[in-house]
């Protein structure tokens, strides 16, 4: 199985801690259009032999695009890839897209899964964030979305920001289980270098995010949401038993995927590759007939760390015996040689040959992998 990821580089307006590939004009929508078409047929061969499984609009706000356009990608697909009979699509939304018509006509294409992104059901939360809907409309288009039969819903939440109370959250928490969603996906906020809130932060207009605050935040919500009947499959998605993201569940268990589109990202195994990150330029390269990405191959390092990188944030964490299998006996010592220390600290828990985070160590998930990874040094 293999999945496909199209990137949708517009947005309405620029949310202040976005660093997504995306621009506010839609001047050269129709060009680029046709050029997601144009890589499709020129990136046919990349799954050879593998069936799609999963489409997955992201962005961006894919929302933006006609029923008709979301349609023709997703045919010109179908023209050049075996697909799956039941393919997982997935398109991100915005909530204030989300009107009576536009659900009308994404219940008359294959879409059947929606990520709306929320973020929060405070307008005054949502205004700091520069997002373009109001939290009544977040509520209303969950709503408008069951009633049209689109109830494969996940939503977007942000935590750890200064306006965000512990009362507050613990309200968005109640919010989310009260709509019956049946997946939620959820992020401590971040400060990118080159966004808004970046600037805002260094020019002293903003103050600094607060590390402890969000990792209260993270925790409460886990608690919340496992005692709600929600299964914490991987650090940043919670999930009602059998309604995981397969397409993002793919992606963490090292199944292949292609990405389409500017700044999109593939992954075949063997190599990574990314899409320039310039609708001008992709625009221009497509036309041109070229595929406008550049290559990496992978080492068996490279493929190890990765390995070890997607899987920790999994409940299914890293599996000792495919290290074994996969890359040989140093590297399964290295990493129980590492693993000890946080085995010790009860940051990761080893049982029947599997390595997993401790509840304790999913707030500190990056900085374990990097302790396990093989640098350039080796061994």
């Amino acid at each position: 199985m293999a999945g496909i990821y199209i990137h949708i580089p517009f947005c309405k307006q620029a949310c202040h801690y976005c660093d997504f590939h995306f621009s506010t004009s839609l001047k050269y929508k129709k060009e680029l259009l046709q050029c997601i078409h144009q890589e499709i047929k020129l990136q046919k061969r990349y799954l050879e032999n593998q069936i799609v499984e999963t489409i997955y609009f992201g962005g961006g706000t894919p929302s933006l695009l006609s029923a008709t356009e979301i349609s023709t990608i997703i045919d010109t697909i179908h023209q050049n890839f075996e697909v799956f009979k039941n393919p997982e699509i997935t398109l991100e939304a915005n909530p204030d897209d989300l009107n009576v018509e536009k659900l009308k006509e994404l219940k008359n294409t294959e879409v059947n899964r929606l990520s709306i992104g929320v973020q929060s059901f405070f307008d005054e939360d949502l205004k700091w964030m520069n997002r373009a809907h109001e939290a009544q409309e977040a509520e209303t288009a969950i709503k408008r979305a069951q009633d049209y039969g689109l109830d494969n819903i996940t939503i977007d939440l942000i935590y750890g920001y200064p306006l965000l109370s512990n009362q507050k959250w613990k309200q968005n928490i109640q919010k989310t289980l009260d709509l019956d969603i049946p997946h939620i996906s959820s992020y401590s906020l971040t400060v990118e270098p080159k966004t808004a809130l970046a600037t805002f932060i260094n020019n002293g207009k903003q103050k600094p995010l607060d590390e402890a605050q969000s990792a209260a935040q993270f925790q409460f919500l886990m608690e919340e949401l496992t005692q709600n009947g929600f299964e914490h499959y991987e650090i940043s998605n919670f999930a009602k038993p059998n309604q995981y993201a397969k397409h993002n569940t793919n992606y963490w268990r090292g199944v292949n995927y292609l990405g389409i589109g500017p700044s999109a990202h593939s992954f075949n195994g063997q190599s990574r590759q990314w899409n320039v990150d310039n609708n001008a330029k992709y625009i221009h390269e497509l036309e041109s007939h070229k595929i406008p990405a550049t290559l990496e191959i992978l080492t068996l390092e490279n493929k190890f760390n990765e390995y070890v990188m997607t899987s920790l944030r999994t409940q299914w964490g890293i599996d000792l015996a495919k290290i074994g299998l996969d890359f040989g006996s140093d590297y399964k010592k290295h990493l129980l040689a590492f693993a000890d220390e946080h085995i010790a600290k009860n940051l990761l828990a080893f049982a029947d040959e599997k390595l997993t985070l401790t509840t304790k160590g999913k707030l500190f998930a990056d900085r374990i992998a990097a302790d396990l990874f093989i640098t350039d040094d080796g061994f």
